[in-house]
């Protein structure tokens, strides 16, 4: 039997964006796998006032179980109106979905926003798509994110080993055919923590790799041939080199990791951008505290010893991002 989000206490994005907006602000997109992650995320929300969407790739899905993220979703709800917020913003997304299938069972259980992304098919294969996933959801009162524009790197099941700028002459042909509520566009960010390769960037006096800057001129031509029209960015992880450096110094071996550079992120927050996704610098908060602490008590087992520090930072590195980055606190 199908659920509506509703009644999960969810929201779908169509105001929260249009606010985001107008506001000059991004709402963060916080992928999440485990509790620890959701309970992050909700304490994060909570304390800067920020909405947030959850959301979910399809390994992630099939990881999770798509019946336990239902009800994580709707306990991450109670959960902040538990803290002190008495009318919670919350966004459960699917991130990456690659069929109709997928995103029709998504939006059937309790999902409050679906993304098709037909960005590797033919233009009109991408097209015909994504208007049928749109015309499913809008009968829900699902809100869609489709793509345009392929971005490169590895995250989950989504690989690709080149990118290919969003072309703004078609922006405007295909959401007006596609009915889509949000475009994500590709000018340069990428997936993983590996976004860019050696031989792309170059390297500062401290021989850091610098990524090569975002394509500012593509995002302000999509913007003048959409007005107002939300956007979305994907693999904007910034990979702080903090977190990384933790990582190394305790067994692990991530070489030249390298992300999105966050004055970069907050400066496109202040435009049409109003979506901003955040996946891999979680996995690098969680991984960084959970080294350290093994390194530092090697006789301890509980998972509940490792994973409360995992936690902590995890909510700390996802507050910098809420305040300092994307501008969304005290928007509730």
């Amino acid at each position: 039997m199908a659920v509506s989000y509703k009644e999960l206490g969810l929201v779908n994005t169509k105001e929260m964006f249009a606010k985001a907006v107008k506001g000059g602000y991004a709402i963060p997109a916080f992928n999440f796998n485990t509790m620890e992650q959701m309970q992050a995320i909700v304490q994060a929300a909570v304390e800067t006032k920020s909405p947030v969407i959850m959301q979910v790739s399809k390994g992630a899905r099939n990881y999770a179980n798509g019946t336990i993220l239902r009800y994580m979703a709707q306990g991450a709800v109670e959960y902040a109106k538990e803290l002190g917020c008495a009318n919670p913003q919350i966004v459960l997304h699917l991130d990456h979905g690659d069929s109709f299938e997928l995103c029709k069972d998504c939006i059937d259980n309790g999902f409050s926003s679906v993304m098709i992304d037909g960005s590797a098919l033919p233009y009109e294969e991408n097209i015909a798509l994504t208007k049928k996933v749109v015309e499913y959801a809008h009968a829900h009162d699902v809100t869609v994110e489709a793509e345009l524009g392929v971005l490169a790197g590895v995250e989950d099941e989504v690989a690709s080993e080149v990118s290919h700028y969003t072309k703004p002459e078609e922006v405007i042909d295909f959401a007006t055919r596609t009915g889509c509520d949000s475009l994500a566009i590709s000018i340069g960010t990428s997936h993983g923590a590996y976004k860019f390769k050696p031989e792309q960037c170059t390297r500062n006096a401290q021989g850091k790799l610098v990524p090569p800057p975002l394509a500012f001129d593509v995002l302000h031509a999509i913007e003048k041939k959409l007005p107002g029209f939300p956007i979305v960015l994907h693999g904007s992880s910034s990979v702080p080199q903090d977190e990384v450096d933790t990582i190394n110094a305790h067994g692990g071996k991530l070489p030249d990791a390298v992300g999105i550079p966050e004055e970069q992120l907050r400066e496109a927050s202040k435009s049409a951008v109003c979506k901003i996704n955040i996946d891999s610098d979680s996995r690098l908060a969680m991984t960084a505290a959970i080294r350290k602490y093994f390194d530092e008590h090697p006789e301890h087992f509980d998972p509940r010893q490792y994973l409360k520090p995992a936690r902590e930072n995890m909510k700390k590195m996802y507050m910098h991002k809420i305040v300092d980055v994307l501008g969304s606190n005290n928007q509730l």
